[in-house]
């Protein structure tokens, strides 16, 4: 029997008296992937990202791992739940509007101390003051360094559109403006570089396409890994008791990790490694999130029909945001229907082999979102369910 069959047996075996579509989570393949991210960090800690968990048992489970500390929130209203749950180091990632997050953060002396809030504008400080009310709490700031890869002279960018803080300078000089300012404290600077951390360079059948990546991607580093630094000591002249510097994602983990300047690495999708993350050279790992939907018509051969699947990632829109008919492998998508909302065709000579009701495992395109299709993740150990844990979503959080 293949790894492949033997792995779709055993979550058969487990979840047999569960009705699908449901989500599973593999903890062994969790806790190895775990591992292994702790590993690349090089003895440097790990900061889970939630946006890539959204489920409080497994971030829970995480960081009880050595090698962890801490949580990186996408939003105020997350952060500040996460806190009052028993987190007590919440970055918040992404600048916020939450003018009502705001009031309850500088009001709350244990919200205040455990939760770091995002900027990289003096109008998000404006926003933030105009939103305490009478809370008077001093409130924690990272601040972040655009990573992108400026070309012929900024006329070629390559990386996301984050912050507007490129230079050494500009991130400088917004410490210094934070410094001035009442009621906000310097503690960390973050800096993700998605241009490397989330761009596979080993896309099969791409050999050019995946070379051009590699290329890339060194260029960036070395060029980030100067500035960053640079970075780094013009904002420690300011703020000498700087807490923390954040940086990396799951497929750079242990080239950041090398930097000096670097006090920590994020990471989080590694941790139930979705389909994106198969092409990368630097790692590998074992895929852990999987949902499973039923086989719930035969409407010729070499085609079945599940029910519901369509469950597209964020990003680009194209076929590698769509989930991965994984289980048994040999299907793929009927190309004019693709991933349906209530039904989804999949075509291949295993099909034939499948009967009303047997299960099709399926891998998300990324992480996180997986979870705000399902209620619980039923946690398997061997061939057997051993735990069934909210998502998010089943505990009626929806943050965005």
């Amino acid at each position: 029997m293949t790894a492949s069959a033997a792995d779709r047996a055993r979550y058969d075996r487990a979840t047999a008296h569960l009705d699908a579509p449901l989500a599973i989570v593999d903890l062994a393949a969790f806790d190895a992937n775990a591992g292994d991210l702790v590993r690349r960090a090089g003895g440097k800690p790990v900061r889970v990202a939630s946006k890539s968990v959204r489920c409080r048992a497994l971030l829970e489970r995480v960081l009880a791992r050595d090698g962890f500390a801490g949580v990186m929130s996408f939003t105020l209203a997350e952060s500040l739940w996460l806190a009052r749950s028993g987190f007590d180091d919440v970055l918040l990632a992404y600048p916020s509007a939450d003018r009502a997050g705001y009031a309850e953060l500088a009001a709350d002396p244990e919200l205040a101390a455990a939760v770091t809030v995002t900027v990289d504008d003096p109008a998000q400080l404006d926003l933030i003051d105009a939103a305490r009310g009478g809370g008077r709490e001093v409130v924690r700031v990272c601040l972040e360094l655009d990573t992108s890869l400026r070309l012929l002279g900024g006329r070629v960018r390559v990386g996301a559109r984050r912050s507007p803080l490129h230079s050494p300078a500009g991130i400088a000089g917004l410490a210094r403006a934070v410094a001035r300012r009442p009621g906000f404290r310097v503690v960390g600077i973050m800096a993700y570089e998605g241009h490397v951390a989330g761009v596979g360079d080993a896309v099969a059948g791409r050999p050019l396409r995946s070379r051009a990546v590699r290329l890339m991607q060194a260029a960036a580093r070395r060029e980030l890994a100067e500035r960053r630094a640079e970075a780094v000591r013009a904002v420690r002249a300011l703020v000498p008791d700087l807490e923390f510097v954040n940086g990396g994602g799951t497929g750079s983990v242990q080239h950041t990790a090398a930097e000096d300047a670097v006090t920590e690495i994020a990471a989080g999708s590694g941790l139930y490694l979705p389909r994106l993350f198969d092409h990368y050279t630097s790692f590998g790992g074992r895929p852990a999130a999987l949902f499973a939907q039923p086989v719930v018509r035969r409407p010729g051969v070499g085609a079945v029909t599940v029910l519901g699947g369509g469950y597209p990632a964020s990003g680009p829109a194209g076929a590698d945001r769509l989930p991965q008919p994984y289980l048994p492998p040999g299907l793929r998508y009927d190309p004019r229907e693709g991933a349906g909302e209530v039904q989804t065709p999949l075509l291949g000579a295993v099909a034939d082999d499948l009967r009303i009701g047997d299960r099709v495992w399926f891998r998300h395109a990324k992480a996180g979102e997986l979870c705000e299709r399902f209620d619980a993740l039923h946690l398997v150990e061997g061939d057997a369910v051993t735990a069934t844990v909210p998502t998010y979503r089943g505990e009626g959080r929806a943050f965005l």
